[in-house]
């Protein structure tokens, strides 16, 4: 029973490189290809959380899962989890770490150079706005794609507060007419 539960030192230490190098890596592409990949749940996407969880915990536990090596890869990952929350306080870590929000429509206007930025497709933006109520462009103030993520949608008529569009990706491209004090 012993064997089937528990697992050595130089096992556990195996399953805490592992557990280290598959978060690393799903870090790394998530930074590269953007917050898309893991934003907009669709079955295909789904299908693509399910199978980079497999792929990760069979990665860290081994070809044999115990008991104590799903504990020392839960224990690890939430220490990565709280390392990268402090990390993300520092100016350099944020940058790192997080992705800046992009604005996708200023306007009636689609910003296509960062629809493809932000892996968003047209009909994706579509039913984003249709989400929001959104029953012609011309209502539309802004949207952003958040570092999330999630997409915002703001309508016009209220003027948006400049500060809410402070470390937006394409933020000038709006017209002053949307922006200013509340």
């Amino acid at each position: 029973m012993r064997e089937l539960l528990w697992i050595s030192p130089t096992e556990a230490l195996a399953v805490v490189l592992a557990t280290i190098g598959m978060y690393l890596a799903m870090l790394i592409f998530v930074r590269v290809l953007g917050p898309r990949v893991l934003s907009g749940m669709s079955s295909f996407d789904l299908v693509a959380v399910i199978a980079f969880g497999s792929v990760i915990g069979r990665a860290a536990l081994g070809e044999t899962p115990r008991l104590a090596a799903g504990v020392v890869a839960l224990a690890t990952l939430l220490a990565l989890q709280g390392v990268v929350g402090v990390v993300r306080r520092l100016r350099w870590g944020a940058l790192a770490v997080a992705s800046h929000p992009v604005l996708l429509m200023a306007g009636s206007q689609v910003i296509e150079q960062h629809m493809r930025r932000c892996h968003v497709q047209p009909g994706e933006l579509q039913s984003r706005l249709r989400m929001a109520g959104i029953r012609h462009p011309g209502e539309v103030a802004a949207v952003i794609f958040e570092p999330t993520g999630a997409v915002s949608v703001l309508r016009r008529g209220e003027r948006i507060d400049p500060m809410l569009m402070s470390g937006v990706v394409g933020a000038s491209l709006l017209s002053p007419d949307v922006l200013g004090d509340a």
